[in-house]
Order: structure tokens, then C-alpha cells, then sequence
């Protein structure tokens, strides 16, 4: 790593005074709280008696709204990480934003999970010890490296004090402080303790951009090498002396009930230790987990399936609809008025719920005792599961020790709570540690899903085709709601249902957003699916907008860069895209089309174009998939690469294949045979292809998950004149010729209906 000249530099950072504590070893806290301003700002503003314990406690500290960095003296960096990692590389581009500034090498920092608490380790985005929402690099873009700047200063004080030196003759690489005139070198380890015991500088400066070491450069992860190994310890991979370990079956109806079992069966099953049962689910207990599933499939189960034993997808979809004319709607945001004249435009969207499936399947080790009960689980909100473990076991919380896991996956559904309730539940039962693991059909038919949702929206257009003025009202469930209520808008609107439909990109002088709360029967619960609001937002306004270029007469293309000119930052990103696919280089062959899709959700800014070529059987071959994004500062562009890679290819096998349908009060599908991903022989070439800038990071975990839906929608319209409101894609639409394709409706839902005022258009 190049040295670092310690000096006055342009980029004056006020810390405030934080004790300095002495462990043998250099310890700095620092609060998570920017929610304005600098972090600083928020460091000045707030100071944790917490943080004093926490450094006490040295490998194990407890959580509070602060970042712990903790050299050792043996001059071995630690992070202390209130984020969890699941995939996204988190860990990596924390370890690189705090290695800039200290001037070490990501090689010489161990990542440590946080214990939960929420006094010290709230993400100031969130409000809570949550990872989550592609906010974990924009929280602590200023933090780690304000604390990594602050640390390095102490260490560069420490060694010139000692060498009767002036500090701005002093540099570090790699963790060594070195006198450029007499050549004396300290490593971080030898003067841990002095700088421990030095008053945290008010001030310390941040390099700019241009002397960069690390930040934007392409670094391996962090935790790939023990994920090629296989030593990295996944929640199913907890083992504990004494363990045994059980699968479940819940009822499979939505509030349905235990009555009663036969376990004879069960019992005669080798292996097979215990059979425990909860008022809506049962367990049984084995030596080994085939054991146990064996023994749960030789069980007799009685259920009563309860009030909603008849329910249905269909009955869900027209409530929704009732719903969207029959209720008063909260406004999200209201510009201008709506014209008086202009040419009316209408469709409805559907989008369906859907199901997380992640790859590692729900999974929980707990052991309860008369005077603790400790838990292995990876989980998106750690703090959350101590509080559900202490209601349960009527243990204080401090006596609940949770051990967070890497996630084989999150999207949203470890947010949730409740598979490590129902395992404190039956660990409570036993006498020995309790490994719960959820089966993948137990996984999918029990998900928290993504509510459905019923969209009305319109566009007045003006005599170029231009929109003067466009409407939507979003009708559907609330996650925010049962999640967090105390965060609804003071008008109860949930801003997570609107967002990217309440600010669109695009020059519009009028519009008017509603949203329309119609939740759930009582038993089906809805929850976040990766990229919340946006994906479905992005999904009915970019198709939408296909539809007014197509009204229009105009290019897509064309009718967007029209709209985007007062928006120069996404209009480069619709131009870059557009040449690197060669939008009008030549002429498509026949049933292939591109579809655009524009948009800026999670901080950053994103422009996708799927090509797509759509078989006379209504089959679909995704041929390319081009991205234009700009996210700010990209802290690690390989990390950025497969973030959004990954995420466009997690959107698109939801619009291709996912969709989570309801029949007789239970979910049908099951494993990934009926709620299926793109295989290898599917995926099309994703080409990433960023604007570099300065700006602060935006998000990234979630951006190409927003965008893919509408891109592929469109694709699918350019290739055979089909417009698609609702997903995922009904091939049987697709396999007609192309000139019946040209009577399709556009106001309708899947021919299903006309909008209420009967105002739809032929496409």
C-alpha cells in the first residue's frame, strides 16, 4: 500500500472527545447515528457510557448505536460489525472504507459479528440493529472512515511522541508508522497501548477521492476463501454438544390450528427421540435430521383449518380490486392539477405475492435452561429475536446471549421473527439444545410473503403525446404497518408501499399518488422481499411509460430522453445504456425486442434494457441484459459487478416464474420445482456499465431486482405486441400469432376486465 503523508488535509473532519480506553490495546467507538450532517456531527451529539463496557468486554462487547475498532497488540485490527453479511460483501467494503483511512490492508482486519444491542449498534437508517433496504454501505460510508482517520492519527501521535518527532513527519502503510528522516518505524501493535491512552482528536482530515489506495478498486471478498474452503459457519451448520435436532410441519392453512396427533408411527421410526407439539405446529426430534423427517412423515396430523380453509388467490385479487374504488385513500403526494384536457390513458396492474426461498431454509439452535437460553441463528435483526426469546422464556433479555450467522441468504425474510419463536417454544420443552430446521416446503408454504398488489393508474397525455398529468393509486398490504407502526406517516400511509411511484425520474408538471391500505385476512402475514416498494413501483411505472411512448407514436427511447431532460445524471445513464446494446444500430430479427426500464431507487441511479425473443409456443430466451448505473462511489466494483448481476437475475426469474397462489386457505407451491429460479442454460449476458463519480454510495443489494421486471415486460411488448400488467408472465398470451397480438387491450387486467370508466385504448 502507498505510505500517507500525516498532514493537514483539505477534508476537516470534527469528531468531538471520546474517551480513549486501555485494554493493552487501542479501542475506538463510534456512533452509527448520521442521520444528518456528518457522522461527526452525530458523534459530538451523543456519548455511550455503553461504549466503555463494550471495550471491556474486548472480544464479546455489547451492542450500542456505535462501531468498534479494536487493535490488539499484536497489531491485529478488528471490526466489530453490527451488519450482518448474507451475500451482499458487506463485510469486504467495511473492511475497505475503514482500511483506507488507517492505512492497512483489508488482510490485516478480522470481522467480528456484533452482539445484539441496540443502544450501541442502530443503524442510523433503519433505526434499529437491521440490515436491510441497501443501507448498510450509505450508513457507514462516513463512520468507518472517519473512525479509521481517527485511529491512524492516534497511532502517528503515539509514535512521534515517543520519537520527539513532529507527527506531519510521520507516514503509515500496512498498520507501520515510519520517520521519513530517520528511518524508525513503529508497528500499530507496539504503540496500541500509548495511543490508547491519548484524548481522541477533535479533528482529523479524510482523504479526497484522488488519493484513494483501496476505495474503487476491484478486491477479493473478505469470506470467500473459507466459503471455497467450506469453514464458514452458516446458522445450519451450528453444532453443540449435545445437540439434537428436529423438523417441523405447521398447519397448512393460514391461523389454523393443532388438534390432535398419532405418533405410534412416529415413535418406531429409528432415531427418533421426541415429538413436541405448539397449538398450530409439530415437531418431532431425532438424532440426525433424517431421523427426524422420516419421523415427521410417519405422523398423523389432525388440523383444524379454520376461518380461512376456503380461501383463494382469486378471492384475494378481488377483494384488492373492491378494495382500490371502494375505499378512501390516503395521498402520497400531490403537484399541480389535473388538466382539464388532454388524452386519457388507463391500465391496471397486478403484482402477486412472493416468496423469499432463500437457499439456506429457515433454521434455529436453541438451548433454554432455568437461567438462560442461548441462540445460534443467522438473522437480519438480532436484537428483535432477543426480545421475542425473552418474552417466551420469561428470562430477562440480558440473559438471552444470541450468536448471529452468516445468512445463506436474506431477502427481507430474516427480518422476521418468527421461526426462532417457534423454536424457543419447543426448546422449552426439552432439556438439551434444540436445532430447529425448517424443510424447503416448510420454508415456502410458511413464508412471510410480499403482499399483492392493485394498481389504478392514468396519464393525461398533451397533443405531442407528452404526459401532462399522471395518476396511481396503490392499492394493497402494509409490511411497515405490523413491523414497525410507530414509523407510518402521521396520515397513516406507509411510504415503503409509494416509494418510486411518489417521485418518478420524469419531467411531469401534475400527478396525484394514493395508496390504499387493504390488508390481509388475519393469519397471512406479509413482509419485505428484496427491493421493498420499488420493485413493484418500478414495475407498473416503467411499463406504464412504455405504454404512453407507444400511445404517443414516439420510440421509447426517445419519449423518455424527452422526459429526462431536467435529470441529466439518469438521462446519461439512458444513453449509455441505449449504445452499449446498439439501440438503433439495426434492425431486430422478428419476435425479439428491447424494453427499457429507468430508475432510482435505494440511492442510486439505474437504466436496464433487456433483449428478449419471445418463441411462437410462448416460450421466452433472455439474449442480453445491459446496465447502466450510476451508485455514487463504488467501494469495491468487483462487489458492484455481482450485486448487480445478481440482483437482475433474481428479478427476472421472479417475473418469469415466481408467484405465491392460494388455494383452499394454503399455499401451493412448494420447493423450486413450482416456484423456480432461472437455470444456468436461462441466464442471459448481464453487462454492467457504471458512471463514475464522487457522490456519496447509494445502494446496490436491491437496484437490479427494482428494474428487472419492467425491462423484461417491455422486451416481451417490443417483441410481440403484448402488453403484460400483471406477473409473472402468462406464456399462454404469448402463443398466438403476431397479428392477433394487435388486439389486445390495454385497459384491461389479462383480458379479465375494463377499467371502470371504460376508457381503454387499443394497443
Amino acid at each position: 500500500m502507498k505510505a500517507l503523508r500525516v498532514g493537514p488535509l483539505p477534508q476537516a473532519v470534527d469528531v468531538g472527545r471520546r474517551r480513549a480506553l486501555k485494554l493493552g490495546g487501542l479501542t475506538i467507538a463510534f456512533l452509527w447515528t448520521a442521520t444528518s450532517g456528518t457522522a461527526s456531527a452525530a458523534i459530538n451529539a451523543r456519548r455511550q457510557p455503553g461504549d466503555a463496557a463494550a471495550a471491556a468486554a474486548d472480544g464479546n462487547p455489547p451492542f450500542a448505536p456505535n462501531a468498534f475498532i479494536r487493535i490488539d497488540v499484536d497489531g491485529l485490527v478488528r471490526l466489530v460489525m453490527p451488519n450482518v453479511e448474507m451475500g451482499q460483501g458487506i463485510y469486504t467494503g467495511a473492511c475497505m472504507m475503514l482500511a483506507e483511512e488507517l492505512n492497512v490492508g483489508i488482510d490485516q482486519i478480522k470481522v467480528e459479528h456484533a452482539p445484539p444491542n441496540e443502544e450501541l449498534y442502530s443503524m442510523p437508517l433503519l433505526g434499529g440493529q437491521i440490515t436491510g433496504g441497501s443501507t448498510s454501505t450509505r450508513g457507514h460510508w462516513e463512520v468507518l472512515r472517519e473512525a479509521g482517520a481517527v485511529a491512524r492519527t492516534m497511532m502517528v501521535t503515539a509514535a512521534a511522541q515517543r520519537w520527539h518527532v513532529d507527527p506531519s513527519t510521520c507516514s503509515v502503510a500496512r498498520g507501520v508508522v515510519t520517520h521519513q528522516a530517520s528511518g524508525r518505524t513503529l508497528g500499530y501493535g507496539a504503540l496500541a497501548k500509548s495511543a490508547g491512552a491519548l484524548p481522541v482528536p477533535l479533528k482529523v482530515a479524510l482523504k479526497e477521492s484522488k488519493n484513494f489506495t483501496l476505495i474503487g478498486k476491484p478486491l477479493r471478498r473478505v469470506d470467500s476463501a473459507d466459503k471455497v474452503y467450506g469453514t464458514t459457519q452458516f446458522g445450519i451448520d451450528v453444532r453443540v454438544p449435545g445437540m439434537k435436532i428436529a423438523t417441523v410441519k405447521a398447519c397448512p392453512t393460514f391461523g389454523g390450528r393443532l388438534v390432535g396427533i398419532d405418533d405410534k408411527r412416529t415413535r418406531a421410526v429409528r432415531g427418533v427421540i421426541d415429538v413436541l407439539m405448539l397449538d398450530g405446529a409439530v415437531a418431532v426430534v431425532g438424532d440426525h435430521f433424517w431421523a427426524a423427517k422420516q419421523g415427521l412423515d410417519a405422523l398423523d396430523i389432525e388440523w383444524d383449518l379454520g376461518d380461512n380453509a376456503e380461501l383463494t388467490t382469486a378471492k384475494l385479487r378481488e377483494a384488492l380490486a373492491d378494495a382500490s374504488q371502494g375505499s378512501t385513500p390516503i395521498v402520497a403526494r400531490e403537484a399541480g392539477k389535473k388538466p382539464a384536457d388532454g388524452k386519457l390513458v388507463e391500465a391496471i396492474y397486478q403484482s402477486p405475492m412472493l416468496a423469499h426461498a432463500t437457499m439456506e431454509p429457515l433454521n434455529t439452535t436453541v438451548w433454554v435452561t432455568a437461567d438462560k437460553c442461548e441462540i445460534w441463528v443467522g438473522t437480519q435483526v438480532p436484537t428483535r429475536c432477543v426480545a421475542v426469546a425473552a418474552k417466551i422464556t420469561g428470562l430477562p433479555e440480558a440473559k438471552v446471549e444470541l450468536h448471529n450467522q452468516y445468512l445463506g441468504g436474506g431477502f427481507g425474510r430474516r427480518l422476521e421473527t418468527d421461526s426462532v419463536e417457534q423454536a424457543v417454544h419447543f426448546a422449552k420443552q426439552v432439556k438439551y439444545p434444540l436445532k430447529v430446521i425448517w424443510t424447503r416446503e416448510e420454508d415456502i408454504r410458511h413464508d412471510i410473503v410480499r403482499p399483492m398488489y392493485h394498481d389504478r393508474i392514468s396519464a393525461l397525455l398533451d397533443a405531442n403525446g407528452r404526459p401532462i398529468w399522471y395518476g396511481d393509486r396503490v392499492t394493497g398490504g402494509t409490511v411497515l404497518g405490523r413491523w414497525a407502526p410507530m414509523a407510518m406517516e402521521k396520515n397513516g400511509l406507509d411510504t415503503d408501499a409509494v416509494e418510486c411511484v411518489a417521485e418518478v425520474p420524469y419531467d411531469i408538471p401534475n400527478l396525484k399518488v394514493e395508496w390504499v391500505r387493504h390488508d390481509m385476512p388475519e393469519g397471512l402475514l406479509v413482509g419485505w422481499w428484496r427491493g421493498v416498494g420499488p420493485t413493484h413501483n418500478l414495475f407498473v411505472v416503467e411499463s406504464f411509460m412504455d405504454e404512453l411512448a407507444h400511445t404517443a407514436g414516439k420510440d421509447p427511447l426517445e419519449y423518455r430522453r424527452a422526459l429526462l431532460q431536467k435529470n441529466p445524471r439518469t438521462l446519461a445513464l439512458l444513453d449509455l445504456a441505449a449504445e452499449k446494446i446498439g439501440w438503433n444500430a439495426a434492425p431486430l430479427p422478428a419476435r425479439v425486442g428491447r424494453g427499457i426500464a429507468v430508475g432510482e431507487p435505494f440511492g442510486s441511479r439505474v437504466c436496464l434494457i433487456i433483449e428478449a425473443e419471445v418463441a411462437p409456443q410462448g416460450e421466452i430466451r433472455l439474449r442480453r441484459a445491459v446496465v447502466a448505473l450510476d451508485c455514487g462511489v463504488a467501494i469495491n466494483p468487483s462487489s458492484v459487478e455481482a450485486q448487480i448481476q445478481g440482483a437482475v437475475l433474481f428479478g427476472l426469474s421472479a417475473a418469469l416464474y415466481s408467484g405465491i397462489t392460494i388455494k383452499r386457505g394454503a399455499i401451493e407451491q412448494s420447493n423450486f420445482h413450482d416456484y423456480r429460479s432461472l437455470r444456468m442454460n436461462e441466464i442471459p449476458r448481464v453487462e454492467l456499465h457504471r458512471i463514475a463519480n464522487d457522490e456519496p454510495p447509494g445502494g446496490l443489494g436491491e437496484v437490479g431486482t427494482a428494474i428487472a421486471a419492467p425491462a423484461l415486460g417491455n422486451a416481451i411488448f417490443a417483441a410481440t405486441g403484448v402488453r403484460l400488467r400483471s406477473l409473472p408472465v402468462d406464456r399462454s398470451l404469448l402463443v398466438q400469432n403476431a397479428a392477433a397480438l394487435k388486439t389486445v387491450v390495454a385497459g384491461t387486467l389479462d383480458g379479465a376486465g375494463e377499467p371502470a370508466n371504460g376508457a381503454a385504448r387499443r394497443v
